[in-house]
Formats: structure tokens, C-alpha cells, sequence
């Protein structure tokens, strides 16, 4: 009788869990990254909008 490769196959079941396990915190690290840029852009482009609006309706009055 064959001799099963229980030790290699439970060894290759491992290193693919840990792959995916790696990939999953990369992945939540830069959406984490994303969220953190996003909302910072978003306020800054609002102060700018803000400072210009009045400026323009000021001369029009």
C-alpha cells in the first residue's frame, strides 16, 4: 500500500491559509490608507470652495 502525503497535503493547507490571511490584512491596511486620504481631500476641497463663493458674491452685489 501507498503511503498517503498527510503531512505534505496538511503543510500545503497551511501555507494557503496563511496566504489568504496575508492578503486580507493587506487589503484591509490600504482600504484603511484609502478612507483616511479621502476624507482629508474631500475637506479641503470644501474650504476652497467655501473661501471662493463668497468672494464672487461679494463684487456682484
Amino acid at each position: 500500500m501507498a503511503k498517503s502525503h498527510y503531512q505534505f497535503k496538511k503543510r500545503q493547507k497551511e501555507l494557503a491559509k496563511k496566504q489568504k490571511k496575508e492578503e486580507k490584512r493587506q487589503r484591509k491596511q490600504e482600504n484603511k490608507s484609502v478612507e483616511s486620504v479621502a476624507p482629508d481631500e474631500s475637506v479641503e476641497t470644501g474650504g476652497a470652495d467655501e473661501e471662493i463663493v463668497p468672494a464672487t458674491e461679494d463684487p456682484g452685489l
